[in-house]
């Protein structure tokens, strides 16, 4: 069966129009299912692929491969010498999409804009409790607190009052989480009681609209035919969810899809001798952590977390889970990032000195639940496997650990309970290139019940990077951040388990795909040749 046939065949079965069954469509092999539409509910890169990326724009983006700031929704900006007013002027004449409830009767304008930060960090804002109103990553980045006002100057031109110096700002407005939804799309979901549908039938100025979604499926995309800028190269987009990735591979071979990710380690060098693949490497932004819940007796002692990390053999599970494509991590950041402290020294893989130290710290006869993903993600492509292991290092001091799982958005938000019990294997890659993206945002006390899984509010390292966000200087930024990874790694509210290379893998007919630094499936610019 042709490759042409294949794809006629699945667009009729995901119920693909007459029109849009011919054509030339883009099938990528997802890992798994979105949590929604709305990004800024969210922090999970699969939920970003299916919707920031595609159906979205921010202010300012990241230019696709690099953490280079580009303009975006707004042409320009300039920040006020005393960086507490970032004005930015907005570009005219950008077309809203529309759907079979809503059509839009204006461009976007300043209103989306507030209305879209509004809604984070304003209780009042009718949209704060939509969809569970958790805004994670406007709530971890301590935006509540540094956005003093937004003001509309005119239609095109907003300014952000900030109540202090950040000199990540611009770089976080680029982030998914910043993503400009319609105002006016909003108003009439309201007004029409479906507050929900901006998170299930999701409107806004990308390169692709939003046009089904079967969940754990299938997601389905058409090109925006009125986008303001470069024109996405393939006409349709599909996203064939496919958690199991023997099954991407093989219809990776068959044709049944151009692009899959996270292939597993143990297939990568046969992929790079197979006609039908393109293996695309590169090193990770990422960092993969089993994260303790320190309020939770006994992990609430620093002593017996960094007992459990002395029990840990990071080098096998390097070995095992990823083959040879990662590499041991001591920080939790990654040693791509600027600003790592090299001199930090990991935990001795100990197993008798691991032991010791919980009968010093009188735990005895400790159960442990682990919690493994559901998912493969680039910083841990088999967490069940991985969870194994630990298993059985954990039994070798007096441990016994229970491995539990659920689905992966029901993952994500049970893991996020300050009560939970257990420890979570979870991972992070950098959003922008900043290492306040990992160590504020998942280890800040403003995170904890979000995005800080070990429920970890340590006053002496929350003081040190809260510091670290108003200083411009470089060399005193990277002074304050070596300090904060001294201060984790004392405290250990992770075991820090690895950083990862990155492999995609395409079809020889696709054309401009490119591995992002900051994790990202992005395909508008991507074609078939």
């Amino acid at each position: 069966m042709s490759l042409k046939t294949k794809l006629l065949g699945m667009a009729a079965a995901f119920a693909l129009t007459a029109g849009a069954a011919h054509a030339q469509a883009l099938v990528y092999c997802s890992e798994g299912s979105p949590e929604g539409f709305d990004p800024a509910l969210y922090t999970a890169g699969t939920t970003f692929d299916a919707s920031s990326h595609p159906i979205y724009n921010q202010l300012v983006e990241f230019k696709v491969g690099t953490t280079e700031v580009i303009p975006g929704l707004a042409e320009s900006y300039e920040v006020s010498d005393d960086s507490l007013m970032v004005t930015f002027n907005l570009r005219k004449g950008v077309k809203f999409h529309s759907n079979a409830n809503f059509t839009p009767t204006r461009d976007f304008n300043a209103d989306d804009v507030i209305f879209s930060f509004d809604r984070q960090g304003n209780p009042e804002n009718p949209y704060n409790q939509v969809s569970g109103g958790t805004w994670e990553y406007y709530g971890a980045m301590s935006m509540p607190d540094l956005v003093k006002s937004i003001e509309k100057v005119d239609d095109y031109t907003v300014v952000f009052h900030l109540t202090r110096p950040e000199a990540p700002f611009i770089a976080n407005m680029a982030m998914d989480f910043a993503s400009i939804v319609s105002k006016e799309y909003a108003d009439a979901m309201l007004a029409a009681g479906t507050p929900e549908m901006l998170n299930q039938e999701p409107i806004g100025t990308g390169p692709f609209t939003f046009q089904a979604y079967q969940k754990d499926a299938v997601i389905r995309y058409l090109r925006n035919e009125d986008y303001w800028g470069d024109k996405a190269k393939v006409e349709a987009l599909i996203f064939a969810i496919t958690p199991d990735a023997s099954v991407r591979y093989q219809k990776l071979q068959a044709g049944e899809c151009h692009v899959m990710a996270y292939p597993n380690p143990a297939d990568i060098e046969a992929m790079k001798a197979d006609s039908n693949a393109v293996v695309l490497e590169q090193e990770g932004l990422n960092v993969g952590y089993l994260a303790y819940n320190t309020q939770v007796a006994p992990f609430d002692n620093p002593e017996v977390r960094r007992a459990l990390n002395m029990a840990i053999d990071k080098q096998s599970i390097i070995d095992v889970v990823f083959q040879g494509s990662g590499q041991i991590a001591k920080n939790p950041i990654p040693p791509t990032m600027w600003s790592y402290n090299d001199a930090i020294v990991d935990d001795v893989y100990d197993p008798e000195a691991a032991k010791a130290a919980l009968a010093a710290a009188g735990v005895e006869n400790l159960d442990l639940k682990i919690w493994a993903m559901p998912v493969q993600r680039p910083y841990n492509p088999n967490a069940r496997r991985m969870a194994e292991l630990m298993q059985a290092d954990f039994a070798k001091i007096g441990v016994n650990v229970e491995i539990v799982s659920y689905e992966w958005g029901e993952y994500l938000e049970r893991s996020k309970a300050v009560d939970r019990d257990g420890a979570v294997l979870l991972g992070w890659t950098g959003d922008n290139g900043d290492p306040d993206n990992f160590l504020a945002v998942l280890l800040g006390c403003d995170a904890v019940g979000g995005s800080n899984r070990a429920q970890w509010c340590h006053e002496p390292f929350d003081e040190v990077v809260q510091a670290a966000k108003v200083v411009s200087d470089p060399a005193e930024r990277t002074a304050l951040y070596e300090k904060a990874q001294e201060i984790f790694k004392e405290q250990a509210p992770w075991a820090t388990i690895a950083h990862s290379v990155v492999f995609m893998v395409t079809r020889p007919e696709v054309d401009g795909y490119i591995v992002h630094p900051l994790g990202g499936h992005i395909f508008n610019q991507v074609g078939l040749k």
